[in-house]
């Protein structure tokens, strides 16, 4: 039924305001509206609406993740911009927290303003 319609994903953030600049442009993500209540950003094609959320509780979880071509070059372009990838105990990730997959993929994980886990993989393929 939905296997030809456009997925819309959803980030709650307590600040609209810093996860707006965040997301724009610390990430580059297009604003396609800004509200209120909520921020539609652009991510490669998909709609990405942040959502102002009273009380957020950010999760210990991936909410949200990015497909790159170069793991080594997006990471580079993250530092840059103040961001630092996160160590997780007993992963075995390398000096700049990439994990790699038992299938040859590279992962890294970033947090937003809010607490919410991101994440970068590059495919081995």
């Amino acid at each position: 039924m939905l296997g030809n319609c456009p997925l819309m994903a959803f980030i709650s953030v307590r600040n609209l305001s810093a996860a707006q600049s965040f997301y724009e442009d610390v990430l580059g993500l297009p604003v396609r509206e800004a509200g209120p209540y909520a921020v539609v950003l652009d991510a490669g094609g998909t709609v990405l609406r942040l959502a102002q959320v009273d009380g957020l509780q950010p999760q210990p979880f991936t909410v949200a993740g990015w497909q790159v071509p170069d793991m080594g070059k997006s990471i580079d372009s993250l530092e840059s911009r103040g961001i630092e990838c996160i160590r997780y105990e007993g992963m075995d990730q390398d000096e700049r927290g990439i994990w790699s997959t038992p299938g040859g993929d590279l992962v890294a994980w970033f947090n937003d303003p809010d607490g919410n886990t991101l994440s970068l993989t590059c495919s081995a393929g």
